[in-house]
């Protein structure tokens, strides 16, 4: 009969970088080490990846194994503490994912505002004279000063700024009206 080999000196070899080793230390504790993980996760397919994960580093890890505890107490380790590093990544994705979306939907609600703001402007331009509605758009769509706007136009800077005045004056009253609509709605 064979002489088996404990698993400490399976690990103690697999460290020095024999391969066999190693393959007869995961078909000895691939389940092991899984059921450690889904114990953690309780969910099947992550305890495979994460069990998967642990045995792909594990080569690199044995090396570091001093042998002061039993080789299964320290495969437990391992296993709990990756099934709980990636439940913090897990939970920390979640998180960004949330506030990415949280962000998304601030943007969204941002933007039809605006939408919603510039509509009502189109609307209430319109009701204006053609005089005031073409000195909004060269002062105000087109950003010219007064003076600028009044050459265009062939009249005074006065006369510009009174129909500021008068436009300013007119969307304050379509907008009490708007917000009294709302209100009332």
């Amino acid at each position: 009969m064979l002489k088996r080999d404990t698993d400490e000196q399976l690990a103690a070899r697999a460290a020095s970088g024999e391969a066999n080793a190693f393959r007869e230390l995961l078909r000895r504790h691939y389940d092991r080490v899984f059921r450690v993980v889904y114990s953690v996760v309780h969910n099947q397919s992550e305890a495979e990846d994460i069990t998967q994960e642990i045995w792909a580093a594990l080569p690199a890890k044995i090396k570091n194994w001093r042998g002061e505890a039993k080789l299964t107490t320290w495969l437990h380790r391992i296993a709990v503490n990756g099934a709980k590093d990636a439940l913090r990544r897990a939970a920390t994705r979640a998180r960004a994912v949330e506030g990415f979306a949280e962000i998304d939907q601030l943007s969204r609600d941002e933007a039809a505002d605006t939408q919603r703001r510039l509509s009502w402007l189109q609307m209430a331009l319109e009701t204006l004279s053609d005089d005031l509605r073409e000195t909004a758009a060269l002062t105000l769509g087109e950003d010219m000063n007064f003076a600028q706007a009044a050459e265009v136009l062939g009249v005074a800077e006065g006369t510009i700024a009174w129909r500021m005045s008068e436009i300013r004056k007119r969307l304050k009253t379509l907008a009490s009206k708007d917000i009294g609509k709302e209100a009332l709605a």
